[in-house]
């Protein structure tokens, strides 16, 4: 438990403006990254005075839609059937990605239409690949610029006042630090062993 007290410490003293972009540059685009593990610990350092909250908003936010346009353009380029093929190689398996998802993806989009930029980025499950499909139809980039900063923003101030909520915890959270740890190692425990039970099924099947 030593350890991970010394990681989040670590974590805690290395974030920035620019660890913040990069970090949710990486979460709008295919690799997986939480912004739940990047917006909320920024903003309780804003909390502290250590950054400005709505600085941590601002480039959280530019940091995602950078990620989307990475998606958006390499989907508009490189077409549907590209896509697809990429979608099953072993290197977007081990970034979580399939074919499932983008189809998934896909008929979200098509469901709801232009406003799926905006309500994909707050959905977990579909703002990881929201921009495909953006990008496979040729949506308007304005648009997608206009609902995906929309929609990454209204997420982002969410998940900012978690951060400041935190805070005003900060007590309690150090408190229950041991007890808190154990659960979140046993969340992801599980997580993991969903995937691995997940991908097992598909193979069989």
């Amino acid at each position: 438990m030593e350890l991970i007290r010394e990681l989040i410490d670590w974590y805690m003293q290395n974030i920035g403006y620019l660890t913040v972009f990069l970090l949710m540059m990486i979460e709008g685009s295919f690799i997986p990254m939480p912004s739940e593990l990047v917006i909320p610990p920024a903003a309780f350092l804003a909390a502290k005075g250590e950054l400005n909250f709505v600085m941590v908003v601002v480039v959280g936010t530019a940091g995602a839609l950078t990620g989307a346009l990475i998606n958006y353009a390499l989907s508009y380029t490189l077409g549907r059937k590209v896509i697809y093929m990429l979608a099953d190689t072993k290197l977007a398996h081990l970034i979580l990605i399939d074919r499932e998802k983008v189809i998934k993806a896909e008929e979200f989009f098509n469901r709801n239409g232009k406003s799926a930029t905006f309500i994909g980025r707050l959905v977990p499950a579909v703002r990881q690949l929201i921009s495909i499909p953006a990008g496979l139809s040729k949506m308007k980039l304005p648009t997608f610029i206009l609902w995906t900063t929309l929609g990454a923003g209204i997420w982002n101030i969410v998940l900012a006042l978690l951060g400041y909520f935190f805070y005003s915890q900060k007590e309690l959270l150090e408190k229950y630090f041991h007890e808190i740890t154990i659960g979140v190692l046993i969340l992801g425990g599980l997580f993991v062993l969903w995937l691995i039970i997940k991908a097992v099924r598909k193979r069989r099947a």
